[in-house]
């Protein structure tokens, strides 16, 4: 937290400034109340009581302003603070690889960025109002009011260990209880979050009232540990003030004493018992700041282990960025597993090549690697054992910003953001013409419905693109790519929700802009995949067959399986 808060000197001075302001105006008033009873009220001089009030009327006034500063000044900074930190946490997220991501959770990292960090806010608006403030004025009231009464302050400072150990114990109980709780709240979160991306498959199977029980036990998880630590924080505050009542009840029972053995003025005690009341009450404020602590102490915790994290991905900042070649694609004996399988690898000594110019597919049975394979090119995972290279290079080599700029990827669920049409086309290219948009729809046969709408390029597209069908935003998932105008395309069972024909009609559309570039295409379909250049048959992580559509059907008994169950013997037969 100090990390951030140093970020902002002149506030920091500011505000302290309105602490020791407010200060020593809050000191001021007693002294001036007592001074008014003692040479104003008891001999009743008149213009002594005006003297005073009207000093205490100037120092009230002063003392708003500045409440209203430190107010200001703790609030700029807190929220300049939590922005900061949020800015960061994204900005680092962003460059997670999908292993950080799987080790952390989303939810739990919409959790950490959110809710985490508005309880450091809330912490460090405290710490800035009333932080600095309570020990210099617990320090300076106590100088008071041995300097007032000395013969009566042995029972502040008798108090004040018994309310420092209630402090310590609460503490202590409130640390793992707020653990708990901020561990709840991610499981709220997960939850909501699968309940409402699935909501319409739950819907197809009538399990709302299973989810409904799924998410009230999370719920309760959270209500129960939220309650465990607002129960124990609610105690303190009774606890305090019956320890207060009692140093009040005593300190005015000794003043009486005193002033009746005339050891003490009536003026002095009253200002005594206010040295005492801002003692007490620097101390309750404390207090607050100490038990927030571990709350805001495991928030922080969690923020600072996602900081922390360093991505398995290096970005190579310096790497290579201009290569001689265009579109040279090699896999030399590439084995793979994800983090934690080491001893079941998806990926087994895969080994081809693709060239300029040419169109190499990949087939086999699901879960045989098809989709992991291709995500190693633009390094959403690092190989284990064998090189990948592109145009000679071996793609960690690369910067990886520029890697991937090389790369038009497809992914096998097409995602579009909040946004207009064609913000959604200008990802890969911003400064794109409306030309070129309309172009690339063309290409992928989504110019005609994007035209029948009444916005056309200027439609809005809800959260993920749920306005659409699965074969427009897939469509718009390829024009976006094609825009971009990339050295390699990749698709990653892209045409998958798109009907014979229109997957047909917009591979023959391809062709021409993609007759410079290397295109590997993941289907389950023959059909979509017959004509490439070369098709890489995989079964269970091993390269089983490579070859043409012809070639295969000759020697591969696995490929010729998939063809026959697809294609009919006249399709077989051209």
């Amino acid at each position: 937290m100090w990390q951030y808060t140093k970020r902002y000197p002149k506030l920091l001075a500011l505000n302290f400034f309105f602490v020791f302001g407010f200060i020593l105006i809050e000191l001021g008033l007693p002294t001036l109340l007592g001074q008014l009873i003692d040479h104003g009220v008891e001999p009743k001089d008149l213009n002594r009581i005006y003297h005073y009030g009207w000093l205490m009327v100037a120092i009230n006034l002063i003392g708003l302003i500045g409440l209203i500063g430190l107010a200001y000044t703790g609030s700029k900074l807190s929220t300049a603070i939590i922005r900061d930190m949020r800015d960061d946490i994204f900005k680092h997220v962003v460059r997670f690889s999908h292993t950080e991501y799987g080790d952390f959770g989303v939810s739990s990292l919409i959790t950490r960025t959110t809710n985490d960090a508005f309880q450091v806010m809330t912490f460090l608006q405290m710490v800035l109002r009333t932080g600095f403030m309570t020990p210099l004025m617990f320090i300076a009231s106590g100088v008071m009011i041995v300097r007032t009464a000395p013969q009566l302050s042995w029972v502040v400072f008798l108090a004040v260990p018994v309310l420092l150990l209630g402090v310590v114990v609460i503490g202590r109980f409130s640390e793992p209880l707020s653990d708990q709780q901020q561990a709840n709240l991610d499981g709220v979160n997960l939850t909501l979050r699968e309940i409402l991306s699935g909501i319409r498959v739950i819907r197809a199977f009538v399990r709302e009232k299973f989810f409904a029980n799924r998410f009230a036990k999370a719920n309760d998880q959270y209500a129960n540990s939220s309650i465990k630590l607002f129960t124990l924080m609610a105690v303190a505050q009774p606890g305090f003030s019956f320890i207060f009542n009692i140093v009040f009840a005593i300190i005015l029972w000794l003043g009486a004493v005193q002033i009746d053995a005339g050891h003490l003025d009536v003026g002095s005690l009253i200002a005594f018992i206010e040295y005492i009341f801002h003692v007490l009450f620097s101390f309750m404020l404390f207090a607050s700041v100490f038990m927030m602590y571990p709350r805001a102490a495991v928030s922080a915790y969690r923020i600072q282990k996602v900081l922390a994290a360093q991505s398995e991905i290096d970005e190579n900042v310096g790497g290579v960025t201009v290569t001689q070649q265009r579109g040279e694609i090699s896999f030399d004996h590439v084995t793979f597993a994800y983090p934690g399988h080491s001893e079941a690898p998806i990926l087994r000594d895969v080994s081809f090549s693709a060239h300029q110019g040419e169109t190499v597919a990949f087939i086999g049975s699901t879960g045989s690697g098809k989709s992991t394979l291709i995500q190693l090119l633009p390094r959403f995972f690092d190989v284990n054992e064998g090189q990948i290279t592109i145009d000679g290079v071996a793609v960690p080599d690369f910067q990886l910003r520029n890697l991937r700029q090389r790369i038009g990827f497809i992914p096998q669920k097409a995602l579009l953001f909040t946004g207009t049409i064609a913000d959604n086309l200008r990802y890969g290219n911003p400064e794109a013409t409306e030309d070129q948009l309309w172009a690339a729809l063309n290409i992928a046969e989504a110019a005609d419905f994007v035209a029948e709408l009444p916005d056309q390029l200027n439609t809005y597209l809800s959260e993920g693109g749920s306005n659409l069908s699965g074969g427009q935003k897939q469509r718009l998932a390829i024009a976006r790519a094609i825009v971009r105008e990339p050295e390699i395309f990749i698709f990653d069972d892209s045409f998958s929700a798109l009907d014979y024909a229109t997957d047909a009609r917009l591979r023959k559309n391809l062709a021409p802009i993609t007759r410079d570039k290397t295109t590997l295409i993941v289907a389950q379909r023959v059909g979509t995949i017959m004509h490439a250049d070369r098709i890489v048959v995989l079964n269970e992580g091993h390269v089983a067959a490579i070859g043409t559509h012809r070639e295969l059907l000759a020697n591969s008994p696995l490929y010729r399986d998939i063809a026959e169950s697809q294609l009919s013997k006249e399709e077989l037969a051209e």
